[in-house]
């Protein structure tokens, strides 16, 4: 828009024109970039999920939101538009509810084009040396961070391969599982297993148009993330906290990470525009992984 802008002052009698074109090139360059797709997100009624249904709805997608929070997920469903959202209760740690909500979306919808495996927990947040860790604790974090990401990809899988109609499979890892030292064992440990997942699989289902790729995210606000936070700094009250998720950890000035910001991402890997990436691990961190050592609280020996 800004050649626009310059060619208008250098062209006086083109002005009219060129604006013509301006808007006719905006507006294609902006549709509705999943339009008649399908999709199931886990994790959908708070946080980076219900951004993310939010944005793929504006989009033109469909979508089943599938999450243990009842209340939240129908809101969520009904703000969307019952047209274009509907809310299903799935614990993810079940392999047939999750097989279920696969079958739901194309039985409601006689398709399904994304899966985004995006539903997490964090786990025990007390911060303990490796030779305490509980692992019962750990089992609960691979149950619902990995193996039920293990168990999406399975039965988006099983739905989209024998169409041939090519698909895409997104799975939320973090910036845990990029480098060490940003949360706790047993968090790390599933988010690394999630694009270790993806690396796996995504030149086998390469070959049946199917992608999948991982995005990883780092500290947004989320309430999951804010109640971590405070079991570190039990100390520091919320608005401190929540400055220190914003600037502290964060690489780039005047920018603060948004769920938003990671929905726009899980578009992008949603739509036809990543038709050709596969295999990747979107970060979105600002560059905080390349640039910033981890701070996190130190376990007491």
């Amino acid at each position: 828009m800004v050649f626009f802008r310059a060619m208008q002052r250098v062209l006086p009698g083109k002005s009219r024109a060129l604006s013509a074109f301006a808007r006719h090139s905006s507006a294609a360059s902006h549709p509705q970039r999943l339009a008649g797709k399908v999709a199931v997100i886990t994790g959908g009624a708070s946080g980076i999920g219900k951004s993310t249904a939010a944005e793929f709805v504006r989009n033109g997608a469909r979508v089943i939101l599938a999450d243990v929070q009842d209340d939240l997920g129908h809101a969520v469903a009904a703000e969307l538009g019952r047209d274009a959202a509907c809310y299903t209760r799935c614990d993810v740690t079940d392999e047939a509810q999750v097989a279920a909500v696969i079958n739901l979306a194309v039985a409601r919808h006689g398709r399904l084009d994304v899966v985004f495996n995006n539903a997490g927990i964090s786990g025990d947040l007390t911060p303990a040396p490796i030779g305490s860790l509980d692992m019962d604790d750990f089992d609960r974090v691979m149950a619902v961070n990995a193996r039920a990401v293990v168990a999406g990809v399975k039965h988006a899988a099983r739905v989209m391969v024998p169409r041939r109609r090519g698909g895409s499979i997104i799975c939320t890892a973090s910036t845990a599982g990029v480098m060490g030292g940003v949360a706790m064992a047993p968090y790390s440990v599933a988010k690394m297993a999630v694009v270790g997942l993806v690396r796996a699989v995504a030149g086998e289902l390469a070959r049946s148009g199917v992608r999948v790729n991982a995005i990883s995210p780092h500290y947004i606000p989320t309430p999951l993330v804010m109640g971590a936070m405070a079991t570190w700094f039990p100390a520091t009250g919320a608005d401190e906290l929540r400055r220190i998720v914003e600037k502290d950890m964060n690489e780039m000035d005047g920018q603060v990470l948004e769920p938003e910001d990671v929905a726009r991402a899980a578009l992008y890997l949603a739509s036809d525009e990543s038709k050709y990436v596969n295999g990747h691990n979107l970060v979105v961190d600002g560059g905080f992984t390349v640039s910033k050592p981890p701070n996190m609280p130190a376990p007491a020996c």
